[in-house]
């Protein structure tokens, strides 16, 4: 949040140094470990290897020690914006929508089914013996 939203930063070496800042910063106060999201690659690899902390890469090239994106970029489970450094695999936001058809069907047909008296069916219901109801049923009358 420090950056200020969404955008590329480290483009200038002003914005590099105080990235590295930022970086010695966190190492100092004890992490082991810092992201470096969507900055040039140049950038994120003199800084990771100038570091202790485990460097990871989002956007920012191979100079780090690990690299991730999102689940959802991988899949590509998102509408509209994708971000620059992301790349899809899979169309999952397709496959989303067929679900979603899927599950409006499976619903209104259960619906139905109760509305119409098709569900519940005798197999899908817990059964007792008549003698068994007969003594609860006296039971109950009984507590009146």
């Amino acid at each position: 949040t420090w950056t200020g939203g969404f955008r590329a930063v480290g483009k200038t070496a002003a914005s590099a140094l105080e990235i590295w800042r930022q970086t010695k910063a966190l190492e100092e106060a004890g992490a082991f470990a810092a992201e470096i999201e969507v900055v040039p690659g140049e950038v994120a690899a003199a800084i990771s290897a100038r570091s202790s902390m485990l460097m990871l890469s989002m956007g920012a090239g191979t100079g780090c020690d690990a690299q991730y994106l999102f689940a959802e970029d991988v899949l590509g489970g998102n509408r509209g914006h994708y971000p620059r450094h992301a790349k899809t695999y899979r169309n999952f936001a397709a496959e989303y929508d067929r679900l979603q058809q899927e599950r409006i069907a499976a619903f209104s047909e259960f619906a139905f089914d109760v509305r119409s008296g098709a569900y519940p069916e005798k197999n899908h219901l817990v059964g007792i013996e008549e003698k068994e109801l007969g003594a609860f049923l006296s039971e109950l009358e009984g507590e009146r």
